[in-house]
């Protein structure tokens, strides 16, 4: 027996509340924190391995992909075309395009930064190109600074970048999986560098005037360091760093310091031998916190927002291997308290937005921004 036609509209109807229900319920949910329920809201979807995102003036975001490609998301989550104009970028392992952030000047002078992978002679390197935003491009783009030398492998690119208070600009680099070169001063690699934003050299870093070191460096013994930001009660810098198998740290660096790796760690080497034992020395940099078993930070922020109660003036730090944020709270400089929530996906980037909420980028192939918020008391 055949439906009429309002039966059959009205089932159309009720399939269609059924999918739009089940499609609300997929870009939104809650989780639990200590603090507090949080709202989890999908913003945009389709990025593959989004890797950074920066806040442009009109509440649109610039949001790097790791293969090489730099979109322009609208609030509602609409994805622009790649942009053109970028550098040329060695997208292989871990290495890729990697941050981006806006000049601080950038109402006036449309200037933003990318951190990227470069290829060249050798191999490979962490790189810093900056250009002007334009409509579907970013124009006159030119390399500010290269890490050398290059070298061969996929591995640790470090790639965050952060202005200061004082208009410098700090990039963080990795080793290049390579351990030794992280102490050697005439290499770049496993290096903290500050720079200008024309990518000359500040006269006050540490070692300027040195034959024996690069200008660029402020701190060195890193490993692979992955996020950093300003804290904006003091203004000064806190980095976080992947270890081997165990001992990510969380430090602030100080111009001039060594930070120890591959001389010591709190990890292991993947084949389990010490690395030595014990893990510091008096004559080393020590951290602010370190994680073992690890937890792989990538991206991190300080949260000065009233919208999620019970978390400002915490840290935030993404987790690789955790699948979610690891929320640490302060007294001056020291950890007071650590909560790790699970958001069941990798998470490469925590940024605070203009808006007060909290946005994170998920590691995916089919990479996400989601959106923190409180949830609304029931």
């Amino acid at each position: 027996m055949q439906r009429c036609p309002i039966q059959r509209c009205l089932s159309l109807v009720a399939v269609a509340l059924l999918l739009a229900a089940v499609a609300a319920e997929a870009k939104e949910r809650e989780i639990d924190s200590r603090a507090g329920r949080l709202r989890v809201t999908q913003i945009a979807k389709d990025l593959e391995h989004p890797w950074s995102l920066a806040f442009l003036p009109d509440g649109r975001m610039l949001v790097t992909e790791r293969p090489g490609r730099l979109r322009v998301v609208t609030a509602e989550g609409k994805l622009s075309e790649p942009l053109r104009g970028l550098p040329r970028i060695f997208a292989q392992g871990q290495g890729g395009l990697h941050d981006v952030t806006l000049d601080p000047d950038f109402a006036s002078n449309r200037r933003v930064y990318l951190a990227f992978a470069e290829p060249g002679e050798g191999g490979a390197s962490t790189a810093v190109a900056r250009g002007r935003l334009g409509d579907g491009a970013v124009e006159d783009m030119q390399v500010i600074f290269r890490q050398l030398p290059k070298v061969d492998g996929p591995n640790h690119f470090g790639g965050r970048l952060v202005f200061a208070p004082d208009g410098t600009l700090f990039v963080t680099t990795g080793e290049r999986f390579k351990f030794d070169p992280a102490q050697d001063l005439r290499s770049h690699l496993g290096k903290l560098i500050r720079i200008n934003p024309d990518g000359s050299v500040p006269r006050d870093n540490p070692f300027v005037g040195r034959p024996d070191a690069r200008p660029e460096i402020w701190s060195y013994g890193h490993r692979n360091i992955q996020g950093a930001a300003i804290n904006p009660a003091t203004g000064v810098l806190w980095l976080h760093e992947h270890g081997p198998r165990g001992g990510d740290e969380l430090n602030i660096p100080q111009p001039g310091k060594n930070y120890g790796w591959p001389l010591v760690s709190w990890g292991r080497h993947y084949g389990g031998t010490s690395i030595p034992d014990p893990p510091t020395r008096p004559d080393l940099a020590g951290s602010v916190r370190h994680w073992t078993p690890v937890i792989a930070p990538s991206g991190m922020a300080f949260c000065t927002t009233d919208l999620l109660p019970g978390w400002k003036g915490n840290v935030l730090i993404g987790g690789l291997v955790f699948d979610g944020i690891v929320r640490l709270t302060l007294d001056g400089d020291k950890v007071t308290g650590e909560e790790r929530i699970s958001l069941g996906t990798r998470i490469r980037d925590v940024r605070q937005g203009p808006d007060g909420a909290i946005y994170v980028l998920t590691d995916d192939s089919d990479g996400e921004i989601l959106r923190l918020t409180a949830a609304a008391r029931r």
